[in-house]
């Protein structure tokens, strides 16, 4: 909360729920990243909130963008991105979409597959491409699964492919999973990564580029360390696993930049219980799982909240959305606790919530409005 949003949302007579982002805080969280990893190229991950307003700021400061579809394309150069600062980091592409960003200006292309890779050689010839690792999520509380990346031997396969299709075999790419708790999950992907450098430099191939992807975390719940922590466990892997021959070294972050940077606005709709003696109080909010708050999915990532009764006496309570859906139940497990004080029309601060908030939101589920946002 920034005296800024505070300003705002005691200012400002708006129906809730909606969103207040401080593009200062956006702007301080870029600038703080450039000034701890200066020799890295960063790339905001455009969906982590694509509002124009946080563009348009990140294009001012010069910032570089990772695109994963063609709207996100047409948006960033639209608002005049150049680009050659785009790349398409999307390992799923339609062949049209590829060829349509090609015609665009765009030549950095992310895939993790043969198949991809043929996409990528018709409809972007001599473009440069970079193949995805798949790398250990361990210590992230939104894990990636292994819906993209290949292992290392494939990807050293695909990258020699890449150089007999015409393509320019760029670099090497991998995601250590969003809201990363420890910093020192960057050391063994960049060893996959140095390794997979000599691998192919024995081959013929040189790259120049490690993409070590996105991951800083936003200030939820939990406590973290500082990005000073996480920059020096990212340069110290890069020196550890590179020593003096460091290539390009690439950043992707999305919820490290604009996280912290936002609050929702919600109001407590009904408190309830489910019997007499229950001591849980069941707390609906106007906003839920389906308005903006997807990633309360597995109670996995945890809001900081701030009601007007904050310092009182608080008890165990369910968080939950307003819609007619049992899966909009926000925090049942989490160990949520709010003030007895508590009524229903009371304003609730949902905090940290710049990132992934908007986009998730649906467009119309139960009736509810996609979330409104403002960008001051």
């Amino acid at each position: 909360m920034t005296e800024k949003i505070d300003r705002f949302i005691n200012q400002a007579s708006r129906p809730t729920p909606f969103l207040v982002v401080d593009l200062d805080v956006v702007a301080e969280r870029y600038e703080s990243l450039r000034r701890q990893l200066p020799a890295a190229e960063v790339f905001y991950a455009v969906k982590a909130n694509p509002a124009p307003e946080v563009i348009s700021l990140l294009i001012e400061l010069g910032a570089s963008f990772d695109v994963a579809s063609p709207a996100e394309i047409e948006l960033t150069l639209r608002l005049g991105a150049d680009p050659a600062t785009l790349s398409y980091g999307n390992t799923i592409k339609k062949q049209a979409d590829i060829a349509a960003a090609f015609q665009r200006g765009v030549e950095l292309f992310a895939f993790d597959s043969a198949e991809e890779l043929a996409k990528l050689a018709r409809a972007a010839p001599g473009s440069k491409v970079f193949c995805r690792l798949l790398v250990d999520n361990q210590g992230a509380e939104w894990p990636l699964s292994r819906k993209f990346g290949c292992e290392r031997r494939m990807a050293r396969d695909l990258l020699l492919q890449a150089r007999d299709l015409g393509l320019l075999p760029y670099g090497v790419a991998f995601h250590v999973g969003s809201q990363q708790m420890d910093p020192g999950q960057w050391d063994g992907a960049v060893a996959q990564a140095a390794a997979l450098f000599r691998d192919l430099e024995g081959r013929g191939v040189e790259l120049a580029m490690v993409n070590v992807g996105g991951g800083f975390p936003a200030r939820y719940a939990d406590p973290i360390a500082g990005i000073d922590t996480y920059a020096q466990g990212v340069q110290g892997a890069m020196t550890r696993h590179f020593g003096n021959r460091l290539p390009c070294t690439v950043v992707e972050p999305g919820r490290y930049i604009v996280g912290d940077a936002g609050v929702l606005q919600a109001e407590v709709v009904l408190i309830s219980r489910k019997s007499y003696d229950d001591q849980v109080r069941w707390i609906y909010l106007d906003v839920g799982r389906f308005n903006g708050l997807a990633e309360t999915e597995g109670e996995a990532i945890r809001y900081p909240l701030r009601t007007p009764h904050d310092g009182g006496a608080a008890g165990p309570v369910i968080l939950a959305g307003p819609t007619c859906d049992s899966v909009d139940t926000l925090y049942e497990n989490a160990g949520y606790r709010m003030p007895m004080a508590l009524a229903i029309g009371d304003r609730v601060q949902i905090l940290a919530t710049g990132a992934y908030t908007t986009t998730y939101s649906t467009v119309g589920f139960n009736g509810f409005d996609p979330l409104p946002a403002y960008y001051i």
